[in-house]
């Protein structure tokens, strides 16, 4: 901490002599993050830790940090709105500071939605946002050379989402098994890795992403489906929100797939849909379960997850016609 706040000094957005607030903030599964409240505004402190804060024994490199702040400064300059300004780096202590946004004007994407406010319209936000940052880095082998995270992104998504589920449910291990070995092989453009609900806020000029440690060259059907992913637990989980639920997975799909101009969508809706079914039995079975669903709920995702593995070549569109006609209950 002080080398964070000798940091903040030496920027002069922490004066010589001033006792800043410092107070805690939510998440901190895979970081310490706290936050600062200075005379010069408020910032967040967010440092990688090795060993992340689940029940099952999870690791990852903690030079992450690094990659994060790469893709925070790569989306900002594509559009300064997308993500926070990173104000400093200490890459010895795998340490960053970013401006810390007002919760009252920006608040979690996830934190609404569990609480019954569904907007299908930021869900098309999301989707256009998303697909714009994947296009600006396509086929750009600079951008490739400086995200060639491959040890991270095992570390961090491939192993404890695909591969660990696929010990524990033999059933479906060749299938997860493969999508693993294509998660590997595709190098397409940059991900970002964690497109979920709780790194997304609601900005007052659209989607602002945060938590890009897991920050890849890679393949971006995983950003879309583990996104997807989220809202169909929740369509399960937020009892009255069905039908906007399914609007909002529907809207962010739809406006994502417009944007591709890398590569032909229906291969890249096709990728996303198989990944859905196994980000789906992930969030269940995997080393970082949803943390809100109950036992009756992990069960029904758990079958409905598998039914969706067993079926080749589904699409998006064709995902999404499939669990709609389910509706909300067993």
């Amino acid at each position: 901490m002080r080398g964070a706040l000798d940091a903040l000094r030496a920027r002069g957005l922490l004066a010589a002599g001033e006792a800043p607030e410092v107070f805690p903030l939510a998440g901190g599964v895979s970081s310490d993050i706290c936050g600062v409240r200075t005379a010069r505004g408020a910032y967040a402190i967010k440092r990688s830790i090795p060993k992340l804060r689940v029940a099952a024994d999870w690791r990852a490199p903690v030079d992450r940090d690094a990659s994060e702040v790469r893709w925070l400064k790569f989306v900002r300059a594509l559009d300064p709105r997308l993500a926070p300004e990173v104000v400093a780096e200490i890459p010895a202590d795998h340490l960053f500071i970013m401006r810390l946004l007002d919760p009252a004007t920006h608040p979690v994407w996830k934190a609404r939605m569990l609480a019954g406010d569904v907007d299908p319209e930021f869900a098309r936000e999301v989707g256009r946002d998303l697909a714009r940052i994947h296009a600006a880095a396509a086929g750009r082998q600079d951008l490739a050379e400086a995200f060639a995270t491959d040890a991270a992104f095992m570390a961090l998504r491939i192993d404890p989402f695909i591969l660990y589920t696929a010990v524990r449910h033999p059933d479906v291990a060749a299938r997860l098994r493969g999508l693993a070995v294509d998660l590997v092989r595709v190098k397409t453009t940059l991900i970002q890795g964690d497109i979920s609900p709780k790194n997304i806020l609601i900005g007052p000029n659209g989607p602002v992403f945060l938590d890009a440690e897991c920050a890849a060259y890679g393949d971006p059907a995983f950003d879309l489906a583990f996104c997807l992913t989220h809202l169909l637990l929740k369509s399960i989980w937020v009892k009255g929100r069905w039908d906007a639920l399914m609007q909002s997975f529907d809207n962010l799909a739809g406006a994502y797939l417009t944007g591709v101009d890398w590569e032909g969508a229906p291969a890249l809706s096709r990728r996303a849909a198989a990944l859905v079914g196994a980000l789906l039995l992930a969030r269940v079975d995997g080393k970082s379960p949803s943390g809100y669903l109950d036992a009756a709920a992990d069960d029904l995702v758990r079958r409905r997850a598998k039914a969706l593995l067993h079926r080749d070549g589904l699409t998006l569109e064709a995902l999404f016609t499939h669990w709609r006609g389910l509706g909300a209950a067993a």
